[in-house]
């Protein structure tokens, strides 16, 4: 579980937490220099072309200024645009430190996966429509998300009607946690669940085999609204980089002594390592 989680859950802890006025700080710098620009967009808004979120958020918030309790505010936007650079960065950030890792760490898989790319689209642009005609390459992104399980229990929901479940019962608008890492490493849903294996996401015949049990983006109503966008870039930047770089461990160092043991914070990243980055132009 991240820290933030455990925070949220027991705001006592954060006293315990190193380097938290630094944390605080930062957080509040970045505010500021958010506010900042969206100053200078207000400056330069045109309701005739929108160039993005804040944009758009802008002129509702124009068209909305009479409603009382409106959401559209400037807090509210503050917060909407730090909340997109925290889970939409980091969370692909942290998943593709893993896959690379993985890559190195297991070099046969990182053979299997450029060969199915320069097989399939060669050295050209990769696209998101290629995504169907790389299957193996699709079950390697899908095993990295379910192993490196950076995000082990989902954001809070709450139950919409009384509920029994497995013999407890739950009132309505109980606050429930879902926690991702029991399905990630179900040993009754997955062949080898502690261990890196793509065939997870393979049928037989080498197409794509998709599991119920792989749910990194949690489940229900308030599934993660970035979900799409995070698929596209994984498959976007994975393929690109594999294209170019081959991705081995430092000298000295042996494939089996790559660290694959997590480090806690805001999402699982692997512990702090070193690989050797290698141009195949």
């Amino acid at each position: 579980m991240c820290f933030v989680q455990i925070y949220n859950l027991f705001p006592w802890l954060g006293r315990l937490v190193p380097n938290r006025n630094e944390v605080i700080k930062n957080k509040k710098k970045a505010e500021e220099q958010n506010r900042r620009f969206f100053q200078k967009l207000r400056e330069t808004l045109n309701p005739q072309m929108c160039r993005g979120l804040v944009d758009a958020f802008m002129l509702t918030q124009e068209k909305e200024s009479a409603i009382p309790n409106s959401p559209y505010h400037e807090e509210n936007l503050v917060q909407t645009v730090l909340q997109m650079f925290a889970a939409g960065t980091e969370s692909t950030a942290a998943t593709l430190r893993w896959a690379f890792l993985l890559m190195a760490k297991f070099p046969h898989v990182q053979d299997q996966v450029r060969e199915e790319i320069f097989r399939v689209i060669g050295s050209r642009q990769v696209q998101t429509e290629d995504r169907r005609d790389l299957p193996f390459t699709d079950a390697v992104i899908h095993e990295t998300q379910r192993f490196g399980n950076i995000a082990p229990v989902s954001l809070p929901h709450k139950t919409s009607r009384d509920i029994t479940f497995q013999g407890h019962f739950i009132k309505k608008g109980t606050q429930v946690w879902l926690l991702l890492t029991s399905v990630h490493f179900d040993e009754s849903e997955w062949e080898k669940p502690h261990s890196f294996y793509p065939a997870h996401f393979l049928h037989k015949d080498g197409t794509f085999r998709k599991r119920d049990a792989f749910m990194p983006f949690s489940a229900g109503r308030r599934i993660c609204l970035g979900e799409s966008l995070a698929r596209m870039e994984l498959f976007i930047f994975f393929v690109t980089l594999m294209q170019s770089f081959r991705f081995t461990a430092p000298p000295g160092v042996r494939e089996e002594d790559l660290d694959l043991r997590a480090r806690v914070g805001l999402a699982l990243n692997p512990t702090p390592h070193k690989l050797c980055v290698v141009s195949c132009a």
